[in-house]
């Protein structure tokens, strides 16, 4: 029976599914005893006596946030396997439980481009490594459509200035962006702040400024005027996955290891982002109504019905605004919807087309592969702890 010390903000969202993850694993293989350190324990008796108490209590291993303290090598030397939350850069002499924060700047870029906007914006912090590559990945994206990114960072000196926030200066910024605007926080706290501003300001949200956060902290999200959207994370299988790599060290040695990868997995939809950026009524009409839809086997047909225009003429001003031609944006949105549901579920892929008015579940697994690279089976084990269907 392996003696666990945890030293996580247990009240952040991606934290609590960090240890969900985590009481999985244990359940799985243990029991393991875990012993929850405040983080106050970090500034008040430092690495060094963490370490002495970790020795004195007889821990076999540490997960925790350690502020990338250089001192933390010294659980190395002392043989103690210990696993590090990103913070602000990943360790190089330790594991990390981190994230291909790119592929969520990605998710926002893709997300919002569907949407037809043609301004965006990124709020985050540069000297932050999951928030400097979620702008990457942003950016990137946002590049090739042929479009540029707007941003204001802020460069912070220490821990304790984190989540200062200046609303007067951030105000300004929002006042002077083009409208209507799609802007991308680097997580559920900055989009707070933005909304925030937005109030203050009169700026009205989503009209103006469409908002979206990552993390998909429910608290922080519903406490939002209005209701904040977010990127979800598949946090509580790097929970898992880092019990299993710490047991890993703890039979095989401190230098036995590897990093804990978190892949984002869906954007949650809420008030902040629900507008459709495009002056076209007739677009609009055609995205709100495939939306409304998708959970029926609704065809290109269908959609051209909803308009006063030729099939010929909406499919040109539906590719223009959205990049995508009308079936093929119906094609992503059923996926994405699909990818949702495996992972909100435990309904099999069959009972799961069935639910979206669809009939040929392995025509729609197919088309799975073809989006995804990979079967919805494999989809579901990738990114949930969940049993398979």
């Amino acid at each position: 029976m392996y003696k666990i010390i945890l030293m996580i903000d247990f009240a952040e969202e991606f934290s609590k599914e960090l240890l969900k993850g985590i009481a999985r694993y244990s359940k799985e293989h243990g029991p393991w005893i875990f012993c929850r350190m405040p983080l106050f324990q970090r500034e008040t008796i430092g690495v060094e006596g963490i370490l002495q108490w970790a020795k004195e209590w007889g821990a076999d291993g540490i997960i925790g946030q350690f502020y990338n303290d250089p001192k933390v090598a010294r659980f190395v030397e002392e043989g103690i396997p210990v696993i590090a939350q990103d913070f602000k850069e990943r360790f190089k002499e330790i594991p990390n439980i981190t994230a291909v924060h790119k592929e969520a700047g990605t998710m926002g870029a893709d997300y919002f481009l569907k949407k037809g906007f043609k301004n965006f914006a990124y709020y985050g912090f540069k000297d932050i490594v999951w928030s400097r590559e979620r702008a990457e990945g942003y950016e990137e994206r946002i590049n090739r459509a042929g479009y540029k990114v707007h941003y204001f960072e802020n460069a912070m000196a220490g821990s304790t200035e984190l989540w200062y926030y200046k609303p007067s200066s951030l105000s300004q910024w929002l006042k002077s962006l083009p409208k209507p605007i799609a802007l991308m926080a680097c997580d559920d706290n900055q989009g707070q702040h933005i909304t925030e501003a937005c109030r203050h300001s009169k700026i009205r949200i989503p009209e103006e400024v469409a908002v979206l956060g990552v993390d998909n902290d429910e608290m922080i999200c519903d406490f939002s005027d209005p209701p904040l959207s977010s990127i979800a994370q598949d946090a509580e299988k790097g929970g898992y996955d880092a019990a299993k790599l710490l047991e890993h060290m703890i039979k095989n040695g401190c230098s036995s290891f590897y990093d804990v990868i978190v892949r984002p997995t869906q954007v949650v939809t809420r008030h902040s982002t629900d507008i459709y950026a495009t002056n076209d009524d007739h677009i609009a009409c055609t995205l709100k109504y495939i939306h409304q839809n998708i959970d029926k086997n609704i065809q290109v047909d269908d959609v051209v019905k909803q308009v006063p225009l030729s099939r010929r003429t909406l499919e040109k001003r539906f590719q223009y605004i959205t990049g995508y031609p009308i079936y093929k944006y119906i094609f992503n949105l059923r996926i994405e919807k699909l990818s949702r549901r495996l992972l909100e579920t435990d309904l099999s892929v069959f009972e799961i087309a069935l639910d979206m008015g669809l009939t040929d579940s392995k025509n729609i697994a197919r088309q799975f592969k073809q989006l995804k690279g990979c079967t919805p089976i494999e989809y579901r084990k990738q990114y949930s702890v969940k049993p398979g269907i």
